[in-house]
């Protein structure tokens, strides 16, 4: 583990400022489970950032507890239109990163943002940071003043 040094890590932790440190790590934390096993927390405490493509073809960021799968109706219903699944491409375009290290911050299209009721009842969560290795700690309630995002259940079950 070390302090950012990747251009794309560098760009995040420079929206991120001093209030938060971005961790590069020699094994992948693309996956949560990957991400859970180098950092030493559970898969849970991962925040997962998920893209998804409105009707309007508006970007939508679902940010989900590492052990939750987002319910689609659900996400639709939240934001009042019809999403797809967005393609490797539309992700890159719209963030600005690749998939598997699209932090929930620093988009080049202001995304809508939904954060699922479950990440709120973890104390710390670890958010992706731009590259496929690198992450930074922060809490639900810092998550939710970062992206201005909307708290509402939006996972499966």
């Amino acid at each position: 583990m070390q302090p950012a040094t990747a251009p794309s890590a560098r760009a995040v932790q420079a929206i991120l400022g001093d209030a938060f440190t971005v961790l590069e790590f020699d094994a992948s934390t693309r996956t949560a489970v990957e991400a859970a096993a180098a950092i030493g927390c559970t898969v849970a405490e991962i925040a997962k950032s998920l893209i998804f493509r409105a009707a309007d073809d508006r970007p939508v960021l679902v940010v989900l507890s590492g052990t939750a799968r987002g319910d689609e109706a659900k996400i639709a219903a939240a934001i009042g239109q019809p999403i797809t699944k967005a393609d490797a491409d539309f992700v890159r375009a719209v963030t600005g990163f690749a998939i598997g290290g699209v932090p929930p911050v620093g988009h080049r299209v202001a995304p809508i943002t939904l954060i699922d009721t479950g990440v709120m009842d973890l104390a710390v969560i670890w958010a992706a940071a731009g590259t496929p290795n690198a992450v930074f700690r922060l809490t639900p309630r810092e998550l939710v003043q970062l992206t201005g995002g909307v708290v509402v259940a939006v996972q499966r079950g």
